[in-house]
C-alpha cells in the first residue's frame, strides 16, 4: 500500500509539471508578441505574413516571369505628357510614358476582386527599401500581422516604394515574382524588385501616376514592342531572404 501511494504521488506531481510547463509556454508566447507589438498568430491563420486570400502561400523567389510580362518598350499613342505612369489595371501593365507614342512596359500585380481602384494621384514620397506599416484596415482582417516591419529583403514592399498622393496605396517591389500579372493584392500595384527599381530612377516627387479602371482594356490593343528596354539588374545588394507575403499590397 505504501508503494502504491508512493507511485501515485510521483505520478501526480509529474502531470502537475507538464500542466505548468505547458502553461508557462503559451505565456510566453502571448508575452513575446505583445512585445514585439503584434498580434499572436492563431493556430488556423496560416504563415505569419500570409494575404488575406493565399494564407499559408510562400513566396516563390526563384519564379520566372512569364515574357508577356517583362519589361520592354512599346508603341503606346497616348495623350498623356511624358513622364506620366498609367496602370493598366485590366491588363496588369504600368507604362512609363516617353513620349512620341512609346512608353516602357512593366508587367504588374494589382488588386484583387473587391480590392482595384481608378483614379488620377501624384507621387508624395520615394523610399528604397521602404519599412513596412500595414493599414489598419488589413490589420483588421489580419490581426496577426506585424504592425511594423523594417525595410529589407523580407519586407513585402521590395526594394522600392513610390506612395501615391495621400492613399494608403503604393507602386512597390515584391520579392514574389509570381504574383505579377496576377490580381493578387489589397489595392497596391507590384512589380518585380528589378523592374521597380528601373521605374524608381525614372520618376520623381510630383510625377502624375493614372491609374485605369479593370473595365478599360482600350490600351492593351494599342501597345506593340517597339525594342527591349535595358533590363540589367538595378537592385540586387542584399541576398533575398525567403519570407514574404504573395498578396499584402
Amino acid at each position: 500500500m505504501i508503494k502504491l501511494s508512493s507511485s501515485f504521488g510521483r505520478l501526480h506531481r509529474l502531470a502537475l509539471a507538464t500542466v505548468v510547463i505547458a502553461g508557462s509556454a503559451a505565456f510566453t508566447h502571448q508575452a513575446a508578441a505583445q512585445a514585439l507589438s503584434y498580434a499572436a498568430v492563431p493556430q488556423d491563420a496560416g504563415a505569419p505574413f500570409a494575404a488575406d486570400e493565399e494564407a499559408g502561400v510562400a513566396a516563390d523567389e526563384g519564379a520566372t516571369v512569364s515574357e508577356q510580362f517583362k519589361r520592354t518598350i512599346v508603341n503606346y499613342p497616348t495623350r498623356e505628357a511624358a513622364g506620366t505612369v498609367i496602370v493598366d489595371t485590366a491588363n496588369t501593365y504600368l507604362y512609363y510614358v516617353l513620349g512620341q507614342n512609346r512608353a516602357i512596359r512593366y508587367g504588374v500585380g494589382v488588386g484583387r476582386e473587391g480590392f482595384t481602384w481608378a483614379g488620377v494621384q501624384t507621387i508624395t514620397r520615394k523610399s528604397e527599401w521602404p519599412d513596412w506599416h500595414p493599414p489598419a484596415e488589413m490589420i483588421a482582417r489580419q490581426p496577426y500581422l506585424p504592425r511594423f516591419m523594417a525595410g529589407g529583403p523580407g519586407n513585402p514592399l521590395g526594394a522600392r516604394a513610390m506612395y501615391l498622393g495621400s492613399s494608403v496605396y503604393r507602386i512597390h517591389g515584391t520579392n514574389d515574382p509570381s504574383t505579377i500579372g496576377k490580381f493578387v493584392s489589397s489595392g497596391c500595384i507590384r512589380l518585380t524588385n528589378d523592374d521597380v527599381a528601373d521605374l524608381f530612377n525614372r520618376v520623381s516627387v510630383g510625377s502624375k501616376v493614372v491609374v485605369l479602371p479593370k473595365s478599360d482594356r482600350r490600351f492593351e490593343a494599342n501597345a506593340k514592342p517597339a525594342r527591349s528596354a535595358a533590363t540589367g539588374s538595378a537592385v540586387l545588394g542584399r541576398q533575398a531572404m525567403n519570407i514574404s507575403t504573395s498578396s499584402l499590397h
